[in-house]
């Protein structure tokens, strides 16, 4: 063992004889630690991988996007078995399983992925063509959540019953338009078995250094860790409980929509004054629904929330 080794360990372990404090829900640490490489853009704080790793103690666990190797390298100075994939290696997440890759379910799956259009990664900081199941090269963020999915069901088979699997993700800002894809992708996995959000506080960005004129707005300095717990629900079954879960949303949503139109009208309207009212803000593709007029109907009558006095009439309870 040479002395760099050796000094290494001493310091690692000297960290890992700290006491864990996880009583918050924001992680804050702006070195990396004795982990990683400082070159590679985007990459995540070694520090917070030690306290996951000692908040949930796996036994196994696997980064399917490892860009540089850093939580492999805390991992195994944890003397975790550890399994590091990625596109860059020959792994491409919304194509192959990891389950197969590495032959067998693990603790906990985490994945540190890039973002849409952020860092650009395949013909730039690999330096090879640009490929095109590359997250960070996704048409459009409809085109990335989409494939996040994919990846996180992916990342959720490889992962054993009553062990977690989860992401950490950003936000971004362009354009004017603000991208929440934590939140996207909370609601397009199971309810039921998401676990905790924690808050990673964002240290020597790049873009820190940039000016960006008469900003109103902050700048976007964090990220979130998404950890979800693996139930024993096969695949098949968990897509009729997200199919159902996205089902009662929009009916939700419709419910909120008509209350908003009736608020609008003075709390009581004929229903030809609600079909207009609603006609006159929806989106083109509305008029291509043939039932919407029946779902308007459909909410008046079964919500408990209006009343009918007189024929086509109705006001809010």
């Amino acid at each position: 063992m040479n002395t760099k080794t050796q000094e290494h360990m001493q310091l690692v372990q000297s960290l890992l004889s700290q006491p864990v404090d996880m009583g918050s829900s924001i992680l804050s640490f702006p070195n990396r630690g004795p982990w990683g490489n400082n070159k590679w853009r985007g990459n995540c704080s070694g520090h917070i991988y030690r306290v996951l790793f000692q908040s949930l103690n796996p036994a196994s666990f696997c980064d399917p996007m490892v860009g540089s190797g850093t939580s492999i390298e805390v991992a195994q100075d944890m003397n975790i078995e550890a399994y590091g994939l990625d596109l860059h290696s020959g792994f491409n997440i919304i194509r192959d399983s990891i389950v197969n890759r590495i032959g067998k379910e693990v603790d906990l799956v985490l994945a540190h992925p890039p973002y849409f259009g952020q860092v650009l990664y395949s013909n730039s900081v690999w330096g090879n063509e640009s490929h095109p199941d590359d997250l960070s090269r996704c048409i459009n963020d409809e085109d990335f959540c989409q494939k996040m999915q994919v990846a996180m069901l992916n990342q959720r088979e490889a992962t054993k019953v009553g062990g977690y699997y989860g992401a950490i993700i950003g936000d971004w800002r362009r354009n004017g338009v603000y991208s929440s894809y934590q939140a996207d992708i909370i609601c397009r996995m199971p309810r039921d078995e998401l676990a905790g959000v924690l808050i990673k506080a964002q240290h020597n960005m790049q873009s820190s250094g940039k000016s960006y004129g008469k900003m109103k707005l902050p700048f976007i300095t964090h990220e979130y860790i998404l950890l979800f717990k693996r139930k024993a629900n096969s695949t098949m079954q968990l897509l009729s409980v997200i199919a159902l879960e996205q089902a009662a949303r929009l009916r939700g949503t419709w419910k909120s929509v008509i209350r908003n139109v009736m608020m609008s009208l003075g709390g009581q309207a004929h229903l030809s004054d609600v079909y207009k009212a609603v006609e006159a803000n929806a989106p083109e593709k509305l008029s291509e629904n043939s039932n919407w007029k029946a779902k308007i109907r459909q909410v008046l009558n079964s919500s408990g929330d209006y009343f009918s006095e007189q024929k086509g009439v109705w006001r809010i309870v």
